[in-house]
């Protein structure tokens, strides 16, 4: 009995530490092959502008513009590692503090369990860079979304004007077994 108690216990706690983080969607699973390399807490602002629907011209809507992010090693966004945003224009980046990074590309999302943050995403690693920790990066999930959604109102007199929307989530890197 004591040997099957700890052989569930290894599994366990394996399953954790290299698996997929638990309660995520199958859409946005990373495939086998790859284990977790970096948890982070991201905590910002996801930033929209107000733009004219350039197929009816009659109607407004919020478009992303950029996240800006700190990243930071524990829930309580006491130890920062890094900081997510966008390069380009459109590359979402996330670079940490040992000067590695990666920009990412979206695979598939999912709406977040309660509606009430951004959705959750799967990202490939397209372009790493550096030596450090995200230099092995292959995938890439946001998960465990706070806040960090559109405005609802749009018109023609909020035309141009920005919105920054509060967000905290979880970003896992992933990286080859």
């Amino acid at each position: 009995m004591i040997r099957f108690n700890l052989s569930f216990l290894l599994i366990f706690c394996a399953r954790l530490s290299f698996g997929q983080a638990a309660g995520v969607a199958a859409s946005i699973q990373v495939p086998d092959g790859n284990k977790v390399i970096l948890h982070t807490y991201a905590k910002g602002v996801q930033v929209y502008i107000c733009t004219q629907d350039p197929k009816d011209t009659s109607n407004f809507t919020w478009v992303l513009k950029e996240p800006f992010a700190d990243l930071y090693a524990d829930s309580a966004h006491k130890n920062p590692v890094g900081k997510h945003y966008f390069t380009n224009g459109k590359n979402p980046t996330w670079e940490s503090t040992d000067g590695s990074k990666v920009i990412g590309g979206k695979l598939m999302q999912v709406n977040s369990p309660d509606g009430s943050g951004i959705p959750w995403l799967l990202l490939k690693a397209t372009i790493p860079s550096g030596t450090g920790v995200l230099s092995q990066a292959t995938f890439i999930q946001r998960i465990n979304t706070k806040g960090g959604k559109a405005p609802v109102a749009a018109n023609k007199s909020l035309q141009g004007q920005l919105a920054k929307i509060p967000y905290t989530a979880e970003y896992l890197f992933y990286g080859k077994n």
